[in-house]
């Protein structure tokens, strides 16, 4: 079969298009440094050629609000056309568990943007809702630090292993 991995070269996408290849698929690494631009549409339709499945692993480059909104929105967009032109059977993104949940923050509230786009775009999908990666936890700690004190979330969480993502 072929697949499409959008951020084919992150940490969750390069591990997925590793595991899809030995399983013996055929599959299109895209990101933008290989020459695939969700953003612009560079390169999209040359890597959905064929492709009857799309599993968008991309993420903003931004955390910042309206950033983060517009990434998700636009590179939605782009994708969700380009893969009707292709004839792309089915669609599959990841997002956060509790994105629903979390619409005080402006990166939950563009994922959910994200979602709610692929649910109306009437292509077949699976949204894999997933906590935040072990492989993070030393950045996210990182960025909590403002001077000498580090600001810890409220929050409880329960990170994941990438690799034990994959196993799902």
């Amino acid at each position: 079969m072929r697949i499409a991995v959008i951020g084919g070269t992150g940490l969750i996408g390069s591990k997925t298009v590793e595991r899809l290849r030995r399983k013996g698929h055929d599959v299109v690494a895209a990101s933008p440094n290989l020459g695939v631009n969700t953003i612009t549409g560079e390169g999209l339709a040359e890597a959905l050629e064929g492709a009857q499945v799309v599993i968008d692993l991309a993420n903003s480059p931004s955390l910042e609000n309206e950033a983060a909104l517009a990434f998700f929105q636009t590179s939605g967009r782009n994708l969700l056309a380009a893969e009707k032109i292709s004839g792309v059977k089915h669609h599959v993104a990841l997002s956060v568990v509790g994105t629903e949940h979390l619409q005080d923050s402006g990166y939950f509230r563009a994922k959910m943007a994200q979602e709610n786009l692929i649910r109306s775009a009437g292509i077949p999908y699976t949204i894999v809702h997933s906590t935040q990666f072990f492989e993070f936890m030393g950045a996210i700690a990182q960025a909590a630090v403002v001077g000498q004190t580090i600001h810890l979330s409220p929050a409880y969480m329960q990170p994941i292993s990438a690799d034990d993502l994959l196993m799902q």
